[in-house]
């Protein structure tokens, strides 16, 4: 049967069991907008193309499913390249598919023209641009297959407005093979058992784990690993709810923004199990003093990760997962033969005794209300079981600090690229993938206002997101560093000139609700919590509070700025 590129692209969503895609309409979708009310996949129509990625990011962090959305040419397409660098930076799996004009008019600058294979070539892991009917349907399976497998990544489809109107027989391939592509999922078993050697001879080893193991959902090995062996387990913002939030084991976040424990950790462990994490300047501070008396360990899918930053003694090549399910498997038969509790006594009683020390903590005075205590709060409400986005800042540091993440794909936050206004529209997609979850944006005053045309959306489509402003009438973390660092020069910082949020919900039809007293948030964050709308509760928090402990910029992670 011959179908239309319009009608192809839509059959091929439903073949790969994309229920959902977000978009925006524009004359060069125009033929696809007019197949979608009979297709089976559910489209939802955003306020703004920058959404709709964010929104496509979010369903996929939460789902693990691929993400997927559909704009028009030129600045529809532009609009979403922010949210195409956020899902890269981060390694999240999404399919952007473009319009674009008709082929014969590519290069003559047409109306709502612009290259964006061309755009985006350095922020996806590939892009196609459609030249031939006969390609489509080889070409939409690719992108899928790209989009998921090896290190997940983002894949734009470029569709000309003429290929979208020629029709061909529909036959999608069943499976998809390319020769340039053959990513390395299973380690060499040789560098697996270099690995348990490597154990047995240390006595202050330490994991370190990052988005990789939750993107192969390997949190279950790592808790296996973390808890048998006795070892401790340090998270970058990508990796939290990995490993139990809970556990003694577990040190909290590390680097710039991290625990004083996981940092002196770090610094003090013998062996460093470096798994699913790229060695991030924000994580590692310093180069040359990070983990200076360890051996390194890096397990990744992504060769061109491993040596690139740090040099490492044993590179692994492979998806997290059937790494440690192999470095489980083979440590299993030593469990009787070792003691590893006891062998590493010693050394988890070290760090938990900096936890002890130097815990995550803050001034309160009593007067006013700090932003770590709302967090604290959602978490206690919540006991921990809700999805937690995070827009980029003062809040996203709070968030990743205070509350305890115990499972993976429970945190939503823009780690590589560090994008303002993403957390909500990522909220709105995970919300559509879990309408029946509490899913709660922890945001800033100023990054809030980046996307909050999407109120209108979540409104229309029924999706309960609720939204906490930690409102501090700054933008909070550039002001940070202006305080510590430009002799508190707060130039172009103060957000005081701010709509109503309260009454800016209303205008959309959802709930809001203000705090201004510390006695007003408990109470206030459960009645929220329980309308069944979307809803904005404003906390005006203290104005000047900052993030710690802090390692500043070109520091060693031990030269901490505390409390």
């Amino acid at each position: 049967m011959k179908l239309t590129g319009a009608q192809i692209l839509l059959k091929c969503l439903e073949e790969e069991g994309v229920d959902v895609m977000f978009g925006f309409p524009g004359g060069a979708v125009i033929d696809i907008y007019d197949e979608i009310p009979n297709s089976k996949v559910e489209h939802i129509l955003v306020r703004h193309e920058q959404g709709a990625i964010h929104a496509a990011d979010g369903y996929a962090r939460a789902s693990g499913r691929a993400g997927v959305c559909l704009l028009t040419s030129g600045p529809g397409a532009t609009n979403a390249v922010t949210g195409i660098a956020t899902a890269y930076a981060d390694s999240i799996p999404v399919v952007i598919f473009t319009g674009q004009v008709p082929r014969a008019l590519i290069g003559n600058d047409a109306f709502q023209e612009v290259d964006i294979v061309g755009i985006t070539r350095p922020c996806t892991k590939h892009n196609y641009l459609v030249q031939d009917i006969k390609d489509l349907q080889t070409i939409i399976k690719q992108a899928f297959y790209l989009a998921r497998s090896g290190r997940p990544g983002p894949v734009l489809v470029d569709l000309p407005k003429d290929i979208q109107q020629q029709k061909v027989e529909f036959d999608y391939p069943k499976d998809v093979s390319m020769r340039s592509y053959k990513p390395t999922r299973k380690p060499h078993i040789g560098q697996i058992r270099k690995v348990v050697k490597l154990l047995k001879k240390a006595r202050r080893p330490l994991f370190y784990t990052g988005g990789g193991v939750i993107s192969s959902a390997a949190h279950e090995e790592l808790t296996w690993l973390g808890q048998k062996l006795s070892i401790p387990v340090t998270s970058t913002l990508m990796g939290l709810g990995a490993f139990p939030g809970d556990d003694d084991l577990f040190l909290g976040m590390l680097g710039m923004h991290g625990t004083y424990a996981a940092n002196m950790a770090v610094n003090d462990c013998d062996l460093l199990l470096a798994v699913g994490a790229r060695f991030d300047d924000r994580v590692t501070g310093r180069i040359d003093t990070f983990a200076p008396n360890a051996t390194i360990v890096h397990i990744d899918v992504d060769p061109t990760s491993i040596q690139k930053n740090v040099s490492v003694h044993v590179p692994i090549v492979s998806d997290c997962k059937p790494a440690l399910a192999a470095l489980k498997k083979e440590t299993e038969g030593t469990l009787e033969e070792f003691d590893w509790a006891a062998d590493h006594k010693e050394w988890v009683d070290e760090v938990q005794g900096w936890n002890r020390e130097h815990p995550l903590t803050y001034k309160d005075d009593g007067e006013g209300i700090k932003p770590q205590y709302v967090v604290e709060k959602i978490y206690e409400i919540t006991k921990g079981d809700a999805i937690i986005a995070t827009e980029v800042g003062q809040n996203q540091m709070w968030a990743a600090q205070f509350y305890k993440y115990a499972k993976p794909n429970t945190l939503l936050t823009s780690g590589g690229l560090g994008t303002m206004g993403y957390g909500f529209p990522a909220a709105m997609g995970a919300q559509k993938a879990f309408p029946d979850k509490l899913v709660i944006d922890i945001a800033g005053d100023g990054s809030i206002q980046m996307c909050i045309q999407e109120m209108m959306t979540v409104v229309c489509n029924k999706l309960p997101v609720k939204i906490v402003i930690l409102n501090n009438g700054y933008l909070g973390m550039v002001r940070q560093w202006q305080e510590l660092f430009y002799d508190k020069n707060y130039c172009a910082t103060c957000m005081d000139a701010q709509p109503d949020f309260v009454k800016l919900a209303e205008a959309y039809g959802a709930a809001g609700f203000r705090v201004t007293e510390k006695k007003d948030v408990e109470k206030t964050l459960r009645e929220a919590f329980k309308v069944d709308k979307p809803v904005i509760v404003d906390i005006r928090v203290e104005k000047e509070e900052n993030v710690y402990p802090m390692v500043p910029a070109g520091a060693s992670l031990t030269e901490m700025l505390l409390v």
